[in-house]
Formats: structure tokens, C-alpha cells, sequence
């Protein structure tokens, strides 16, 4: 059963990484899965937070970076370490049908930590937010979600690899966002 799925994770891989190939997305999805390029992104939430919810947004933005740290944690060094999966890009013979658009990398594949730590971001955000900006449904898990499969368009990842990074971080902001709700909830508890 294991192979079967490995067998089908490369040939999905392939059709992402081959078969989409085209120069727009050439020039896109190396700076997608750049973490250069979210800077702006991640600087514009802190001062947001901070400026619109003043002590609540501090909190808000720790249990943001509480996201991202557990997910680089238990993907690259609890996870990946177990499982060891091998980067397509880094996968003998396969590497040679691979079209590796950035540099590969020597770590594991299983699973991928850009998923993992921008899904639970993602998360983090959506329920946060979700009752008082309704787009922020679509925009986070839209931004996770590009990342994400950029990862395998430039061949540093098979899907399977982006689609449990993606089940681990989406548990993990659910579990930061429904710790951070209930000790700094939307509205004031009435206690009776």
C-alpha cells in the first residue's frame, strides 16, 4: 500500500512539477516560497495587531509566532527526522526527471515545513479573524495554500509531503487560536 501511494505521489508530483511548466510560474514560485517576500506581509500583522488591539494584539502576535514555532518544530525536528524521507530533487534515479527550480536542500521531505508553519499561521489568523473580516477565510488559506504548492513546483517537495504539512498546521492553529480565544475571547465573558 505504501508504494502504491509513493508511486502516486510521484506521478502527481510530476504533473505539477513538468506539467505545468510554463515561464510565468518559472518566475513565480521561487518568489512565493521565498520568505523574503512575506516580510512585508508579516511586518503590516504585527503593527496591526499592535496598533488596533494594543495588549491583546501583543498577546495576538505571540501565539502567531507560537504557531510558527510549534509547527517548525514538530515538522522539522520531531517529524522529519522519523520519517526521512528523501526531497524529490535529492531522490536517486527520480531526480533526474525533477525540473529543480531553487536549491534543494539536504534535509527531509516528510513533511514540509513551509506547509506546516504557513498553514498554521494561516489558521492562527482565519479564526482570530474570521467574525470580524470575512475574507480573511479565502486570503489565509489562498497565501498557505500558494506557498505551499510552489514547494512541489519547484521541486523541493511531493504533494504528499504539502498535504500533511498542511493537515499539522492546520491542528496546530486550531489548537493556538482556540487557546488564544479562550484567554482573550472576542467578546468579555459574563460571569455570573
Amino acid at each position: 500500500m505504501l508504494e502504491y501511494l509513493t508511486e502516486i505521489d510521484k506521478i502527481v508530483f510530476l504533473s505539477i512539477n513538468q506539467g505545468l511548466s510554463n515561464p510565468f510560474f518559472d518566475f513565480l514560485m521561487p518568489i512565493l516560497r521565498n520568505p523574503y517576500t512575506w516580510a512585508p506581509l508579516y511586518l503590516f500583522i504585527l503593527i496591526f495587531a499592535i496598533k488596533n488591539y494594543k495588549k491583546r494584539g501583543i498577546i495576538m502576535i505571540l501565539f502567531f509566532l507560537l504557531s510558527f514555532g510549534l509547527g517548525d518544530m514538530i515538522s522539522a525536528s520531531v517529524i522529519k527526522p522519523q520519517v526521512m524521507r528523501v526531497r524529490p530533487c535529492n531522490d536517486i534515479p527520480f531526480k533526474e526527471q525533477v525540473k529543480v527550480r531553487v536549491r534543494c536542500g539536504s534535509g527531509y521531505s516528510m513533511p514540509s515545513s513551509h506547509a506546516t508553519n504557513h498553514f498554521a499561521m494561516g489558521v492562527f489568523l482565519l479564526m482570530v479573524f474570521r467574525k470580524k473580516w470575512k475574507p480573511i477565510i479565502w486570503l489565509s488559506i489562498l497565501w498557505a495554500a500558494s506557498i505551499s504548492f510552489a514547494q512541489i513546483y519547484v521541486g523541493v517537495h511531493y504533494p504528499g509531503d504539502i498535504l500533511v504539512g498542511t493537515l499539522l498546521g492546520v491542528l496546530i492553529g486550531l489548537f493556538t487560536s482556540s487557546i488564544f480565544l479562550f484567554f482573550q475571547p472576542d467578546e468579555p465573558r459574563i460571569t455570573a
